[in-house]
């Protein structure tokens, strides 16, 4: 929210590291802090490259620094503060405003060493009046709901540097913003990013690599030291957090502590969040002591209607916003950061799991012939006795018969231990048609249309119930010899039988000619 070809070089500062014993900030250290950044950044000015002349250019006569910080949520929460709440959102503002004020008293005084921004002079009259407008604000703050050292630091901080800015200018035209720090917040050891309150006490990150990444609130047990719990209350209630994923119904926490755990989405087994307007607010409460905008996602529920999303979008122009990002939960596909590990995706399914098999496992051979030529068969098993791999030995090594089959039974093999059920691979490849094809020397299975085929009925009628065999398999019971001459007949009378020309299923005979039963389709005469 700045000029164009310009750039901005960001840094964050976690708000956690900047806590007395009693876990109130110390403001002296963290104003030191403030001090230490924002001369490394304006120093990164005339030592970065820039993608474009122009971007150079402006970059180098305004000098535009981005400082923020990130972990507010936990300092709220660890404070006892409830992010939804008058008193939070003073605290928030108090802090935000005694890092702007400081970050323009540090550009005041290098200003007064090494000059202003080339650009000061033609705007020094427009900046200072805007100077002055964050001075007012954060003379605006309510003293009654903060420290006093924070509030009598913010007041100083200001006055110093309206009071350098008239005498030396600016080093930078613009100091602050508040950026993301998604990623960057992990690496900091954040458990909020940016100005944002947590997402949830626990929540899944999925991982780009595959896989999901169970992170839990460290701040809930300092927290409830602050409100006066006990070791042992605080130990069950952390318990119940970890059992449940949600702090709703935990032993011993009192009904009127329950805002300060507030979170942005609601937990999979509790019904708490912060209200969308909790989230406009808090950047209402900050936005007056930035120079930039605010990088943060309102986040609305799921059953959010369009007119409660105008109505943000109003809400945000009225508190004077520079910048607004809604999210609807389970509006994309996937999102990177989850409630529950049942919600990934946000469609209730989860990343598939490859379950291996024991490196001793039980398993059984069978010898098979279709039309003359032999095979093995071999399936290893689970302990619960289910099929989790299998082998199939045909011809010589290295023959393509021999290769093809390897690869059935590798595709086979991982499909079962990826959770694929193998009802769904019998019902697939069974009865499917090519050479060879022919009889076989297993009395249950007579005749294979292929030795895919028969490897999967085989395998239906060995580790498959009845119920869940394909229908062709759960004919009425009849003597061996009989199914025999019958399944000799059908084969006879199909085995020139040629596939749909529409749909490509295999046809079957009807009178002199065929028909398709798929889709009805015949070959001339019937």
């Amino acid at each position: 929210m700045f000029l164009d070809d310009t750039a901005c070089n960001l840094a964050s500062l976690n708000l956690m590291k900047f806590r007395n014993g009693d876990g109130r900030l110390d403001v002296e250290r963290f104003k030191h802090a403030v001090g230490v950044m924002i001369t490394a950044q304006e120093i990164i000015v005339d030592n970065a490259s820039y993608p474009t002349p122009a971007i150079a250019e402006n970059s180098h006569h305004f000098r535009p620094l981005g400082l923020g910080y990130a972990n507010l949520g936990a300092l709220l929460m660890s404070s006892g503060l409830p992010y939804d709440s008058d008193a939070g959102r003073a605290y928030a503002g108090a802090v935000t405003a005694l890092m702007h004020g400081e970050a323009y008293h540090t550009s005041a005084r290098i200003a007064h060493d090494l000059g202003p921004f080339a650009k000061f002079p033609l705007n020094r009259e427009p900046m200072l009046r805007v100077i002055r407008k964050h001075r007012d604000a954060a003379a605006n703050l309510p003293a009654s709901a903060l420290p006093r050292d924070l509030y009598q630091a913010v007041q100083d901080c200001w006055s110093d540097a309206l009071c350098q800015g008239e005498r030396y200018g600016y080093k930078n035209s613009q100091v602050t913003v508040l950026a993301p720090t998604g990623t960057i917040g992990f690496m900091m050891d954040c458990d909020t990013t940016g100005v944002e309150p947590d997402i949830a006490l626990v929540k899944y990150k999925k991982l780009v690599g595959g896989g999901l990444l169970k992170i839990v609130n460290q701040t809930v047990p300092e927290a409830l030291t602050r409100l006066g719990y006990g070791r042992e209350e605080i130990n069950e209630i952390i318990k119940y957090i970890d059992e449940n994923e949600t702090i709703e119904g935990a032993p011993f926490l009192k009904e009127k502590d329950l805002p300060v755990f507030d979170c942005a989405f609601k937990p999979m087994n509790g019904a708490r969040s912060i209200h969308y307007s909790g989230h406009l607010k808090m950047m209402g409460a900050v936005q007056p002591f930035l120079s930039g905008a605010i990088s943060k996602t309102v986040n609305m529920p799921e059953e959010a209607s369009v007119d409660q999303i105008q109505e943000a979008y109003i809400q945000a122009w009225r508190l004077g916003l520079k910048a607004l990002a809604i999210y609807r939960d389970g509006s994309k596909r996937s999102q990177p950061l989850n409630t529950s590990i049942k919600e990934e995706g946000g469609n209730g399914s989860t990343r598939p799991a490859r379950l291996r098999l024991p490196d001793e496992r039980q398993a059984i051979t069978h010898k098979f012939s279709v039309a003359g030529h032999d095979g093995y068969l071999t399936v290893g098993m689970y302990d619960d006795g289910t099929p989790g791999e299998i082998f199939v030995v045909m011809a010589k090594q290295g023959s393509v018969v021999s290769g093809l089959m390897d690869t059935v039974a590798t595709s086979i093999s991982m499909a079962l231990q990826y959770g694929v059920p193998l009802r769904v691979l019998v019902d697939k490849f069974s009865h499917s048609r090519f050479d060879p094809a022919g009889f076989t020397n297993n009395p249950q299975i007579p005749i294979a249309k292929s030795i895919v085929d028969y490897i999967f009925r085989w395998l239906g009628q060995k580790f498959l119930t009845v119920e869940d065999q394909p229908q062709a398999e759960k004919a009425a019971p009849v003597t061996s010899m009989q199914m025999e001459d019958m399944e000799k007949q059908v084969f006879q009378t199909q085995a020139d039988a040629p596939p749909c020309p529409e749909c490509g299923s295999i046809m079957v005979r009807n009178g002199a000619c065929y028909k398709c039963l798929n889709c009805g389709t015949t070959s001339g005469c019937s």
